[in-house]
């Protein structure tokens, strides 16, 4: 078990981390990258709900906010229920940062798929759903 524990582990990295390397904006950090994504994906959140989201602290979580909003890839708006909360939603160019860079991984990603036989893509299938099986909490 520990030898497939550690090819998995390498082969899960090299991959990610080549996903990763293919964003729209390459000075763009990958937490602050997929803070953005989180945002556009579920829409407006709380400072707090994006930092539990996200996994970190709301001080981590203030900084990376600020980011995005200096590159003006995200707004801070009112919460309309508490005046305490502040709302931060992605910008149009924010969402724009996001659409390309999904479509740059499939692109990438795309043609590699392609060239294995109909039996190795179907084992991929099968190993996404036993993945995502594997990363939840």
């Amino acid at each position: 078990m520990t030898h497939l524990s550690t090819d998995l582990r390498v082969a899960v990295n090299r991959l990610s981390r080549t996903l990763r390397a293919q964003k729209a904006d390459s000075t763009m950090s990958d937490a602050v990258f997929s803070a953005l994504a989180r945002l556009h994906r579920e829409g407006p959140l709380t400072l707090a709900d994006l930092s539990r989201h996200e996994g970190v602290t709301p001080p981590s979580m203030t900084k990376t906010v600020a980011a995005l909003v200096e590159l003006g890839l995200a707004t801070k708006a009112d919460h309309g229920d508490d005046r305490r909360k502040v709302l931060i939603a992605t910008t149009p160019a924010g969402a724009d940062v996001v659409v390309e860079t999904r479509r740059r991984r499939d692109d990438w990603l795309t043609p590699r798929l392609a060239v294995l036989t109909p039996a190795e893509r179907r084992v991929l299938t099968e190993a996404t759903d036993i993945m995502r099986r594997l990363a939840q909490p």
